[in-house]
């Protein structure tokens, strides 16, 4: 096992916000503590990234390590922050985390499966589930086709503009974790918060965009990759406690594992499992030492911290997110 702390390496490490202009973002983000510039429609808060072929890579905001990047960090103190989990297949810190604020729908997409980025190195597996933080009434969750959707019947959909009549579209609900693996044909429904892990990509190909005309449609890739034959997206539900921490499992891939952990007051302890672990906070107050994560804050805790306690106020809850 890795010592306790590497030299100069703290027990959580933060990131400053990487903010995304979307044309379907709005200004709910600022609910998250996030300083969004006036007049530009933010969707997506990157919370911590280490894209390939220099896309955004998260820089520590405080700290004795601020102005670093996690791609200098990973160069530095690869064992200490990795432990027994290794990069990506690009060399990439493996897990993309965000906050989403889906003002209008995301356009209708699928991301690419395992046997499309054998045969395309430029692009990259991309599987991610969503944690309903706040809907407006109506806000759905779009995952999946309805039962008899095959390949020829998508097809039709997709060049007539009519593939929202064959997505599978359930109501979303504050609390509720949809899982989406690669292959899942999926859109963010207008009026919907969420809290997204996801692997490491930005690998996207749209098939319908809600009238838009100006972003590109990807009708071949998409039904490259399209797993029509997919159950549904798994769907788990978070539990608040009326005393003490409840954690439980909310979405569990080849990839990552997503745990919820509610709080009515106390501490809640990081096992050591050698490695890393990301901690978002959704709701209410945390603090690691002398380090705050209030809601809309995530912290990065290195595999060689080892056990961390947590202290969790009232009514907190935090999202951890473990590869594998």
């Amino acid at each position: 096992m890795p010592q306790a702390t590497a030299p100069n390496l703290p027990s959580v490490l933060t990131f400053a916000p990487i903010l995304v202009p979307k044309v379907w973002g709005g200004r709910r983000l600022e609910a998250l503590g996030k300083q969004l510039p006036q007049g530009v429609d933010i969707g997506e808060s990157w919370e911590i990234a280490d894209l390939p072929h220099g896309g955004p890579v998260s820089v520590v905001d405080d700290g004795p390590l601020a102005g670093c990047t996690l791609r200098q960090l990973l160069d530095t103190y690869h064992t200490e922050i990795m432990g027994s989990v290794s990069l990506d297949a690009s060399g990439r810190f493996p897990l993309l985390i965000k906050f989403l604020d889906a003002r209008e729908n995301l356009s209708v997409q699928v991301h690419p499966d395992q046997a499309w980025v054998d045969a395309h190195p430029g692009d990259h597996l991309k599987s991610e589930a969503w944690l309903v933080l706040d809907t407006d009434d109506g806000g759905l969750i779009h995952a999946g086709l309805t039962p008899g959707t095959h390949a020829v019947p998508l097809a039709e959909a997709i060049e007539q503009g009519t593939v929202v009549d064959v997505l599978r579209s359930v109501p979303a609900q504050v609390g509720d974790c949809h899982t989406l693996v690669s292959g899942t044909c999926h859109a963010l429904g207008a009026g919907v918060l969420v809290a997204e892990v996801q692997t490491t990509s930005d690998t996207t190909f749209r098939v319908y965009d809600w009238g838009r005309m100006d972003r590109e449609i990807h009708v071949e890739q998409a039904l490259a990759c399209i797993d029509v034959e997919a159950a549904p997206p798994c769907i788990e539900r978070a539990v608040m406690p009326d005393a003490g921490i409840e954690e439980h499992i909310i979405a569990e891939t080849d990839w990552f594992t997503m745990h919820h952990i509610a709080s009515a007051g106390g501490t809640w302890t990081r096992p050591d499992t050698n490695q890393p672990s990301v901690l978002m906070c959704v709701a209410g107050e945390a603090t690691i030492g002398d380090v705050s994560l209030p809601r809309g804050r995530t912290g990065l805790v290195p595999a060689c911290a080892g056990h961390v306690n947590v202290n969790m106020a009232a009514g907190t809850v935090l999202v951890r997110a473990e590869c594998g």
